[in-house]
């Protein structure tokens, strides 16, 4: 009987063990990132197996937005930097941009220099690819609008959340990227969420 009860007992420690180092999936999502190549701020081919073995935040912006990217930036770079400065090192970033036709290497690569993202952090600033391709992209993996400028206006339409995806390039759950009526951005969420997965929580 205490042999029986102390096998109980070692198997709800370590079922609690594993949900304590998980971090639950969204409802709405759960799926893999689908195939796609794409290009980087370096001019580089970037796919998704590039992603594998990694953590990731995944977000949607573009070099020429008046309102949300600078303060969506800003966050990333805030979770970023708390991220590096923490230890954690099996994360990267990857920012799609909704804007191709404008967002060519050149000028991501420029956007970046304005931000202080530490040098030893994997941050993909993306293009090289047309409108279908994002819309079909965001909407298919993340569930969110991606809408080229109406006419006489060069501001896209696109979400703002950040989506977090775990090693397996599996999409667990998104974060509003930016202040959102009278809540705060979650930047200690994402991290503590980011330090789960990579089993680097302090």
């Amino acid at each position: 009987m205490k042999k029986f009860l102390f096998l109980i007992l070692s198997v709800s420690l370590l079922l609690a063990a594993c949900n304590k180092s998980d971090v639950e999936v969204m409802s709405r999502y759960g799926n893999t990132m689908q195939e796609f190549s794409v290009t980087d701020q370096n001019d580089e081919i970037f796919t998704e197996s590039d992603m594998d073995g990694k953590v990731w935040l995944v977000d949607f912006i573009f070099t020429n937005c008046a309102t949300v990217c600078p303060p969506m930036t800003m966050n990333m770079t805030d979770v970023v930097n708390q991220l590096n400065d923490d230890g954690v090192t099996d994360f990267g970033v990857l920012s799609f941009s909704v804007d191709p036709e404008t967002d060519s290497p050149q000028v991501l690569k420029e956007y970046m220099s304005y931000y202080e993202i530490p040098e030893d952090v994997e941050w993909k600033f993306v293009t090289g690819y047309d409108y279908d391709y994002i819309r079909h992209l965001a909407e298919k993996n993340f569930k969110t609008i991606v809408a080229p400028p109406p006419k006489g206006s060069n501001q896209v339409t696109h979400g703002t959340a950040f989506y977090l995806i775990d090693q397996n390039g599996k999409i667990i759950k998104d974060y509003s990227g930016v202040d959102n009526g009278n809540t705060s951005f979650p930047k200690e969420e994402i991290i503590k969420d980011v330090k789960t997965l990579t089993k680097s929580e302090q």
